[in-house]
């Protein structure tokens, strides 16, 4: 039950949202197990003027990070351990890094868990693990 806003220069936003949806969605499917259909993402589109950023900080690369640079804010239910997460930043880089061409150092992944009862999915109600629907 991920979701995750993503922040994105504005002028790359028509060109490249399709390829990062699928990729972020893959990626989430076969990191962190979760039904293909359990998608949730949230695009924020920012001019160059509407974002500051350090170029160079743990960045991983001399060049360090360009105006593609890529925010991925993951706030996600069951806590995942570090092999888990590491899986998932290797694959979504990888996978961004074949569709659209961005460097690896532009793309930072933020990732926050949460507690069963800080979801509500609608209708105002509590959601509950028990409430997944199970194949």
């Amino acid at each position: 039950m991920p979701m995750t806003r993503i922040a994105i220069p504005e002028q790359r936003f028509t060109l490249w949202r399709d390829a990062i949806s699928r990729a972020l969605q893959q990626t989430l499917v076969s990191s962190f197990d979760i039904p293909e259909t359990d998608c949730f993402q949230l695009f924020d589109r920012y001019q160059p003027e509407e974002r500051i950023f350090d170029r160079h900080y743990l960045s991983g690369s001399e060049q360090g990070r360009s105006e593609d640079f890529l925010l991925f804010q993951i706030t996600a239910g069951r806590p995942r351990g570090p092999e888990e997460k590491q899986k998932l930043y290797l694959k979504l880089v990888e996978l961004l890094e074949q569709s659209i061409g961005i460097k690896p150092q532009d793309v930072m992944v933020v990732i926050t868990f949460t507690q069963p009862e800080d979801w509500s999915f609608g209708s105002g109600k509590l959601f509950k693990v028990s409430d997944i629907p199970r194949p």
